[in-house]
């Protein structure tokens, strides 16, 4: 029976964005979740990770409403292009018989059989209307996508054209609503048990969403009073989203609004981006949760908990949601926010965030029209050394964070100039897809420990640098890292030293004809540098990586810890961590043989 046949008889589909389960025994730790894969949710795909092979079986169940097809390929790629994909592919020939193959594309978007497949175990289950297939995370085929932690660019692509081959099909020949692409991070870790606790729900009511494609929601709402007056822990937060917009919430996070308990914040609700949003609703900043498409609830550990309310703190949190709306339609209407799960009975330690990265300053900038430009932030020794505890931290939990430039995002790990394994790492970062993430392991950060956040900018088609700062259209390089227990040290950044700076724009003007001005801020004189050559790029980035920097080792009231923190040397890494050993599934199976 062929696929178009499939499509017309299966009968049933679940629309949930996401849920997830871990079965863990003594040899095995699998991990299922699920996410929407088109706008109007006709296509979901379910994943079960077997970490114990280092394999993916994955679900693609098509609802009664999906188009009937004559094939369908669903795969990776870097930032969810057609081209250069890897892909699975189903299709029926014009003789009825199907076929599975495993597939690249060429630049042009069209296929081209593997010589090694590496898409197993396909299945078409009439009844449950899904196809199936599993995956190696690593098949080490040279024409197969690596699947890794971070986010993973899941395309895809259907056609009722009659076949007599796969060769040369081209995917993105397709229409725009018979192709796409989501984010998602599919190498989700173990989960924590649950436990019982109250749940506070934060979401939009009946919200007739903006026809446009992109829509930023914000909605203010104050506390209920039970947690204004006694401080409680969120021990878990998940998403509640409503059934059949699986497909247009992308993300979205609830900020506590970071301002004095007795200051009343307007109950805003409309476009973040309209000019009538109060400017006081902009303290509402500190991030309490944050979901995107297909994360599973986020537990905290047993022994820790989020502190919320209380008498000392602000009476309002806000919520932000991210509509993806790519066909426009304007008769959406939406319900979907964030569930908190609290409890009065708080645990053992206090859980905190802590910014690593680089100031919110136009201190720095990336030139334009670079594919991958670099800045890092740094936490150094010293300023760990003050102001973490003896017996240190424990780290469980990170978001990653830039703008619109960035591309990637990492933070390494050291301690006494020795390399030890990333605190997080996502080489296909995009800002459209930011979630607050489980660490696989807790990591410990001692005083002394050296932490160094990088991330990496793609500035193709733009003229002027990009600078940094708090508008969407300035940059930030930031990993907000979750740990236990609180401390006073809430904010371990860097940036280039003043002195530095004002060196490098007296070079500018004096020997390169800029038209620098002394009495401007920096993000003026940056704008006035161009064009940015090779020359000019490679100038920028020695100062970054070549000058002593000004350190934010701040407490949680804003101030700096003692000492002078201006032009300290950044810290070498002697002994980098080793070449991460790649993993083929022969190799594998023979170690657990």
């Amino acid at each position: 029976m062929g696929v178009k046949c499939i499509v017309s008889i299966l009968t049933s589909v679940l629309y949930c964005i996401h849920s997830f389960t871990i079965h863990e025994n003594s040899n095995r730790q699998i991990a299922e979740s699920e996410a929407v894969l088109d706008p109007n949710g006709d296509l979901l795909l379910k994943w079960r990770v077997d970490y114990s092979i280092r394999k993916i079986n994955f679900q693609l169940i098509l609802s009664d409403k999906a188009p009937a097809i004559n094939w369908f390929a669903l795969g990776f790629s870097d930032r969810g292009d057609l081209q250069y994909s890897d892909i699975c592919l189903i299709w029926t020939d014009y003789k009825g018989k199907d076929h599975f193959e495993d597939t690249h594309a060429d630049s042009d978007g069209k296929l081209i059989r593997d010589h090694k497949q590496d898409c197993e175990e396909f299945h078409l289950d009439i009844e449950t209307r899904s196809i199936t297939f599993s995956r190696y995370f690593d098949t080490c085929d040279k024409n197969d996508y690596v699947i890794e932690d971070g986010t993973i660019h899941i395309v895809w692509a259907r056609g009722i054209d009659k076949l007599f081959t796969s060769k040369g099909l081209c995917i993105s020949c397709t229409s725009a609503h018979n192709h796409g692409f989501i984010r998602v991070r599919l190498l989700t870790p173990p989960a924590i048990p649950h436990h019982n606790a109250q749940q506070l729900r934060f979401t939009n009511k009946q919200l007739k969403v903006p026809g446009s494609d992109t829509t930023y929601w914000c909605k203010v709402t104050k506390l209920p009073d039970f947690i204004t007056e006694t401080v409680h822990h969120i021990i878990k937060f998940e998403s509640t989203i409503s059934v059949g917009n699986e497909g247009l919430v992308h993300h979205m996070e609830l900020f506590y609004c970071d301002a004095e308990s007795n200051i009343n914040i307007p109950l805003y609700e409309g476009n973040c981006f309209s000019p009538t949003r109060p400017d006081v609703t902009k303290v509402c900043s500190k991030v309490k949760a944050a979901w995107a498409m297909g994360a599973p609830p986020f537990a905290y550990p047993e022994e820790a908990g989020l502190p919320l309310g209380g008498p000392k703190a602000n009476k309002y949190v806000m919520l932000e949601v991210h509509y993806n709306n790519p066909e426009m339609k304007s008769d959406w209407v939406d319900s979907s926010g964030i569930v908190l799960h609290v409890t009065a009975n708080k645990r053992r330690y206090d859980a905190a965030i802590m910014e690593l990265g680089l100031e919110y300053t136009d201190k720095m900038a990336i030139p334009g029209g670079q594919e991958a430009f670099p800045l890092t932030g740094y936490c150094i020794p010293q300023c760990t050394g003050v102001g973490l505890p003896e017996h240190g931290i424990i780290v469980f939990g990170s978001q990653l964070h830039t703008h619109l430039t960035g591309i990637a995002v990492w933070t390494r790990h050291s301690r006494q100039g020795i390399e030890l394994p990333y605190l997080n790492k996502d080489m296909h970062y995009s800002t459209h897809f930011q979630e607050i993430r489980i660490l696989h392991r807790p990591v410990k950060v001692l005083p002394g420990d050296y932490l160094e956040t990088t991330c990496i900018y793609n500035t193709v088609g733009k003229e002027n640098a990009t600078i940094g700062g708090h508008a969407i259209t300035d940059e930030m390089c930031v990993n907000y890292m979750h740990y236990y227990p609180a401390t006073e040290l809430e904010v371990c950044k860097s940036a280039v030293s003043n002195t530095a700076l004002e060196n490098y724009f007296k070079f500018e003007r004096q020997w390169d004809n800029m038209s620098i001005s002394y009495e401007s801020p920096p993000r003026a004189n940056y704008l006035a540098i161009k064009p940015w050559t090779p020359l000019r790029v490679h100038a920028l980035h020695a100062l970054y990586t070549e000058s002593p920097i000004s350190m934010q080792c701040n407490k949680s009231d804003g101030n700096r810890f003692q000492g002078d923190w201006e032009g300290l040397s950044i810290p070498t890494i002697k002994i980098p961590l080793p070449e991460e050993r790649r993993m083929c599934p022969d190799m594998f199976n023979e170690m657990l043989n």
